[in-house]
Order: structure tokens, then sequence, then C-alpha cells
């Protein structure tokens, strides 16, 4: 049997609903069946330029309709999607790409003035396809122009365990690491958290994270499941927002708590009709409460669901449903993730990876189909990672007696700061390169906007002094704007363990109860 594909709604929804909408891009509309002919088509034109089974497409784009249609094609080509973290220095991206040999580029208007910088840190890319509406550049295809002048093809056979996408993350020596996904797990994925709780259904939802990341582009696969039209922006504004959500009658939202706070702020909140909305899906960070309620409050129509999970699991662990949100008892659970979905398997274990009883703090482990196909080119981090048919997250965590998981910690020595996952040893990578910095460590401090920012902690050499602003200033061309530092102290010296490790807890205490 060769499994689920993720294409297969898409040749559904042009069969059996032909001339409904499948996306909303700005003045543009698309129906079932134009979409799928347009994936057919660009999907000839990137096996007629030598796209093979299991080749890596790479995107650099904000979101569009045309990001979604290269999504489809690629796999309709039965290539691997590569999206491209858009936040990413050139550098970072080059990486990507050498790492897992991306020969094919999409780039839109954004980012051409770096496509020179990209080309020679990265001389393996040899297609690149422009998906703007401008002149096209020099050494560049025209997205458009492929699709007119190629015929489309038939569906390709990929499935089941076929790579679908190759997600890069932050890694823990400062490098990014490729997530390996398949069809299987990215669509089980999606089939589960529709079954896990109520949802928008075949209403139109609306795309406000960004689809280089795994809640962005996770999503556009759970829309098309459900064959709810797909509302898409270039980027989160909140009254952009909140006008579409009005206009287009959404249904369904995934948001990180950043952006809830932000349209709740907005005045245009006040005004908007937003009745339509039965689901909003927040996720990616942890959520204040008194954010939460507040939502609650202002957008009574819809149902509100946590999600909790990470790359590797296509991501979605756990759930918080609606329901969990309200009645007795729900201020209890809405300290907890959720509930397991129903393709999720999770138990705690001890630093052995042995179970632990109900109510033991642990590492959280999970298994299922969702399940990631590895870590790229990196077997003894996949070892370390994948064992004995589980999935050991990284995160610590405590199962209550109905079932549902607490996070209490994370294992891996991670930030998360609106949504984004930084790793602190690549921040501490970069501050290292800097003249003067003697010794560094990067930790979590809480904020009230970010959740958590990116703090720096400094021991200068001799004579050597730093600024917040020079700190910034050298991180720039080396990681994204959002790893970088947003605060900083300077020490003399950095609490060490008596092997010789720098002891973040202690630092984090201190700095938190000098704040």
């Amino acid at each position: 049997m060769p499994g689920l594909s993720l294409t297969q709604p898409v040749v559904k929804a042009a069969t059996e609903r032909p001339g409904e909408t499948f996306t909303i891009f700005g003045d543009r509309r698309r129906t079932n069946a134009d979409f799928a002919d347009r994936v057919a088509r660009f999907a000839g034109a990137l096996v007629a330029g030598g796209v093979t089974k299991g080749d890596r497409v790479a995107m650099l784009a904000m979101n569009s309709d045309r990001y979604v249609e290269y999504v489809f094609a690629t796999l309709w080509a039965e290539g691997v999607i590569n999206p491209v973290n858009a936040r990413w220095s050139p550098v970072e991206m080059a990486y990507s790409f050498q790492d897992s040999g991306t020969q094919v580029l999409l780039i839109d208007d954004t980012f051409l003035p770096i496509l020179d910088d990209l080309r020679g840190l990265a001389p393996g890319l040899r297609r690149i396809i422009y998906v703007g509406d401008g002149e096209t550049p020099d050494g560049c295809e025209n997205y458009e122009m492929l699709i007119a002048s190629h015929d489309p093809i038939l569906e390709g056979g990929a499935a089941g365990d076929d790579m679908a996408a190759l997600l890069y993350t932050g890694g823990t020596t400062g490098r990014p690491k490729g997530v390996m996904l398949s069809h299987e797990g990215i669509a089980t994925c999606s089939l589960a958290l529709t079954a896990a709780a109520p949802n928008g259904g075949d209403k139109p939802g609306l795309h406000v994270a960004p689809f280089f990341h795994i809640g962005g582009v996770g999503v556009i696969f759970q829309f098309a499941f459900r064959r709810a039209p797909q509302v898409i922006m270039p980027a989160f504004e909140p009254g952009e927002a909140l006008r579409l959500i009005e206009a287009e009658k959404v249904a369904d939202i995934f948001v990180v708590p950043t952006m809830l706070r932000v349209i709740l702020d907005h005045p245009d909140m006040a005004t908007r009709d937003l009745t339509s909305l039965v689901s909003i899906r927040y996720g990616a960070a942890p959520i204040n409460t008194t954010l939460l309620n507040r939502a609650m409050d202002a957008i009574p129509t819809a149902g509100f669901m946590q999600v909790y999970g990470q790359t590797e699991f296509s991501p979605v662990i756990t759930c918080l449903a609606p329901d969990d949100h309200l009645g007795e008892g729900a201020e209890r659970r809405l300290t907890s993730a959720g509930r397991p979905l129903p393709s999720a398997s999770v138990r705690i274990v001890d630093e052995n990876r042995d179970p632990l009883p109900q109510g033991a703090v642990g590492e959280i482990a999970v298994r299922g189909a969702q399940t990631m196909l590895g870590y790229w080119n990196r077997p003894e981090e996949t070892a370390n990672t994948l064992s004995g048919g589980w999935l050991y997250t990284g995160d610590a965590g405590m199962m209550d007696e109905e079932g549902f998981l607490h996070i209490v910690d994370r294992v891996k020595d991670m930030i998360v700061t609106g949504g984004e996952n930084v790793y602190s040893a690549e921040v501490e990578n970069a501050l290292a390169t800097m003249p003067g910095v003697g010794a560094c460590a990067v930790v979590a401090l809480p904020d009230e906007h970010w959740g958590e920012r990116v703090h720096a902690v400094i021991v200068p050499t001799p004579g050597a002094a730093f600024t917040l602003e020079a700190v910034r200033a050298h991180c720039k061309p080396l990681i994204a704007g959002y790893k970088a530092p947003r605060s900083i102290s300077i020490l003399d010296e950095l609490p060490l363990s008596p092997a010789g490790k720098i002891q973040k807890n202690v630092l984090r205490d201190t700095l938190a109860k000098e704040a």
C-alpha cells in the first residue's frame, strides 16, 4: 500500500468541487480546478527542468497563493519542499541550500536584493525561478511563463514514507539541522487534528503564520484536507487580519500568542465583525492566562484550542480542545498543553528513558505515524532522538490523572521568543566572534511582549566595552534578527559547575530576580 499522499486533497477538490475556491490572495481567487491545473503545469515545468523524486526545491518568499501552489506542485512532481526561513541571514540560508543539496530556488521581489549574495554563498543553486509580478531579473526564469508554457502532468506517486518536506530548525551545535518529514506524517497530523477537536470545517481559513514555519505550512495541508478556502496575507498585520476575517467570513485561524495580543490591542478590534470565527488555534509559545481569558471574552463565537508540538512530529503532539477551556476545572486545565492527538502515544521517561508513573516529571517521549524520518545527514543526532520507536522531545513534562500533559521545562537549552525557537548555541557562536568577548552565555528571560527574550551575558576581555546596539549590529550578518540579543548583562565571570560547565539555571534565576 502506498500510504497517504499530500496531493490527494488537491485532486479531490478539483474532481468533486471544481468551481469552489481554493486560494484567495488580494484580488486573485483560484477555483479548485484552476488551482489543480496550475499545480500540474508547474510540476511539469519542474520535471522538465530536471527535478526527480526526492529532489529538494526551495522557496524564499512572503506568503502568497503562489507559495501554496509551489508546495503542492513540488509534491506533485515527487520533489521535497524546502521552505526557507525568511528571517535568516543570507549565511544561514546558504548553509541550508548547501547542506541539503538544493539546486532549485523560487524567490519573490522581497528577497531579490540578496539574490546575488545567495548565488555567491551557495554556488550549487543552478536554477532560480522568479515568482514576483515585476520584470524577470537576469538569470531567472519567470514562474507564470513556466506555467503557461508547460502542459499539466499526471500526479506523481510519492506517498507514505516518501519524504515530503525538509524543514530546517535551530541546532544545539549552532548550525541549523534539516528535519525530514513524510507524506504520511504530515497527512496524519492534519487528519488527527481535525478529529481531535471542532474546527472551521470547510469554511474559509486565514493564514497569518509564515509558510516557512511548520506552524504555517502545516496549516496549508490542514485546510486542504478540510476543503477550506485558503485566505492568505503576505505577512501578519493585525488591521489587515481583522479586515480579512470580516470580508471573507473567516472561520478558522492559527496564531502565536504575540499575534493574539496585538489583534486585541488594535483599534479596529472594536468595529470589525468577527462573528464568523468559530475556531482560534494558538501555540508555538506559552500563553498568559490573562491574555487568553481576554481573548475568549472578546471573541465569544470562537472555540479556542491550544496546540503543542515540534517540527519533528509533523508537528502537533497534544491539543487542549475548546471544551477544555470552559466549565469546572478549566483553570487547572489551562495550565496544561492538552491531551495527545488520536495519532500520538505519549509517555514520560527518566534519564535512562524508562517510563515514569503518572504525576512524575521527566522527558516527554512520543511515537506515531507523525514521527520524522530523521535529521538530514545527521545520523548520530537522529539515533539519539529516535530510539526504540520513540521520539525524545527534549521537553520536560508531567501527565496528570486525567491524561493532560503539563510542560514543566525544556531539557534542551532553547528560547521561545515570539513563537520562534532559538538555540542559545547559535547566538553564542555569533557572539564569540566579536572582538573583546572573553566568554559569553545566552539565556531566556521573561518578556511581556515576546514571552521570552534572548539575553546575552558577556564577560569582556580587559579594556573591552559593549552596548546592546553594537552586539546586535555584530550579530546581524551572522544570524537572524529574532535570534540577536534583546538585552545584555556584563559580568566579571560566569557561574560554573565543578565540571566547568556554565550554570545557566543560576544565571537565569539571578537575572530574573534583578529584573
